[in-house]
């Protein structure tokens, strides 16, 4: 054997310009992104709410010469929003950073970390909140023959028209989004009906694609937006066990662009300042000394309450494909 080997002239090193971790990047989540974000000083408090019906009434009525108009008027009254606040943590131990080699860098990877499971937690929050039955006007549950993943028989053009028809019948407002869960729209994207709109008669062997935006042409709204993100169910030390955070569903909405006064909307997702030690941000991260545990502590919070405050302006589909 020829000699010096390789081991005697190089010793592995850790490289210094790359590593490895399973960060899901931001524009994965959707939380922030469906309904209006207010930013509130207080963690709790109330706002003004109308009645639906007041606003649709036809009262005005022929004026005779001398006479007062015909006059009407309407209720008022409150509710409230509340947000939680959320928290975890990372040590950092000093013969941790003591030891650590480079590219390695525990305050900013600790930093990511927390962040990372500040956005989870969002999320996750977002899908029992407002991405399950039993939370809108109305709840579509789907059989086999009718889920658009059964190609042959199914017809999402027109449930989706269903459902924007019942959203304005009942509100005056035409839905502007369609949130899609991840394996919904895979399915969806290659549905022949829609296929068909985009590629004006594409063939098996050659199917066009189905892209967001076109899609949102097609069903006649401003957005589809699609979820990516994971949750590993798996608790620390058992196997692992990943999934979509959002499920086999889709939501039909009308949300306002810019949150203001007499603004109807799905919803909102309220985020308290509070939490930033005076930053005025949505997020705080902050570290301190943990002098008892020889190390340093990174810890993030962050305060949301996702309100739905008018569930005649979502149409859920439940289970929608298989």
């Amino acid at each position: 054997m020829a000699q010096p080997t390789q081991t005697d002239v190089h010793v592995d090193q850790i490289l210094t310009n790359m590593s490895v971790a399973y960060i899901q990047n931001a524009s994965m989540f959707v939380a922030t992104k469906v309904f209006p974000v207010v930013t509130v000083q207080k963690q709790s408090d109330k706002y003004y709410t109308y009645p639906k019906g007041a606003w649709f009434r036809d009262e005005a009525e022929v004026r005779a010469d001398g006479t007062e108009a015909s006059g009407s008027g309407y209720g008022q009254s409150t509710d409230n929003y509340s947000c939680d606040v959320y928290a975890h943590k990372k040590d950092i131990g000093d013969q941790v950073r003591a030891n650590a080699d480079a590219p390695l860098s525990p305050d900013l990877d600790a930093v990511t970390f927390v962040s990372q499971r500040l956005m989870l937690r969002q999320e996750v929050q977002w899908v029992t909140d407002t991405f399950a039955t039993g939370k809108w006007g109305t709840d579509a549950s789907f059989t086999t023959p009718t889920q658009w993943s059964t190609y042959t028989s199914s017809d999402p053009i027109t449930d989706i028209e269903t459902g924007k028809t019942t959203i304005l019948k009942n509100t005056g407002f035409l839905p502007n989004k369609l949130v899609l869960g991840y394996e919904v729209y895979t399915k969806l994207k290659h549905h022949p009906d829609i296929v068909d709109r985009i590629s004006g008669g594409a063939t098996a062997a050659n199917p066009a694609l189905g892209s967001d935006a076109l899609l949102a042409r097609i069903f006649g709204v401003d957005e589809v937006i699609i979820p990516m993100a994971i949750k590993n169910t798996g608790k620390e030390g058992e196997a692992d066990s990943f999934g979509f955070t959002h499920g086999k569903h889709a939501l039909l909405c009308y949300t306002t662009s810019t949150p203001g006064l007499l603004s109807p909307t799905a919803g909102y997702t309220f985020q308290w300042q509070g939490v930033s030690q005076g930053l005025g941000t949505a997020v705080g991260i902050k570290k301190f000394r943990m002098e008892a545990l020889a190390s340093d502590r990174v810890e993030g919070q962050i305060a949301f309450d996702n309100k739905i405050v008018s569930t005649d302006l979502g149409y859920f589909f439940n289970s929608v494909v298989a």
